[in-house]
């Protein structure tokens, strides 16, 4: 009996000590040595030959995805509603078709409801604050339509005017042209 006591007594104390907590800022000693400031040179680009005009690539957030990566997660097979609502948190009717959304771009949801399965385009749309495709398809139109590229009506479709419209900006701002509205396409327009 005696020997489990002792047992018990060293047991308890090994988990008070493990699960003691760390002493206070004030009790806790200095480290005893202080960093030293780092400092940092920006390097220099190289001079360019006179007469030559260097177009920077256009510059846009690091957080948006880019099309090509945004058609590389699109699910173009067809799903039962179940099937969606198991896969994505965020499903909406937007004119006639149910849309998904997946890291900042919404995309058809084929077969979540047959009743609605009319697109106007077959591919991935980019968002941002919180807008449905129809609500930034408006927002381009209407840019494109205030810089000359666009000449039709503001609809919200991703009609072929629009995007021949936003064919010729991406072509324009030295962007890939895919006539798609994708993330630097609308961060070079300035919605973001």
């Amino acid at each position: 009996m005696k020997q489990f006591l002792l047992a018990l007594l060293y047991t308890l104390g090994a988990v008070s000590v493990l699960t003691a907590q760390n002493p206070s800022p004030a009790v806790t000693p200095s480290p005893r040595h202080k960093s030293k400031p780092v400092q940092v040179v920006p390097k220099q680009p190289p001079p360019t030959p006179q007469g030559v005009t260097v177009n920077p690539a256009p510059r846009r957030p690091a957080n948006i995805v880019v099309y090509s990566e945004a058609l590389s997660r699109y699910q173009r097979v067809r799903h039962t509603r179940f099937w969606w609502k198991n896969h994505f948190t965020t499903i909406v009717l937007v004119g006639g078709g149910y849309y998904y959304w997946d890291a900042g771009y919404w995309f058809p949801a084929r077969g979540y409801d047959p009743n609605y399965e009319a697109y106007d385009y077959d591919g991935p749309i980019f968002t941002y604050g919180n807008l449905l495709p129809d609500q930034v398809i408006v927002n381009v139109q209407r840019v494109l339509q205030d810089r000359g590229y666009y000449g039709g009506g503001i609809s919200g479709a991703l009609s072929p005017a629009t995007r021949r419209a936003i064919s010729a900006f991406q072509a324009d701002e030295g962007l890939e042209v895919n006539g798609v509205v994708d993330g630097p396409t609308v961060y070079a327009l300035g919605l973001i």
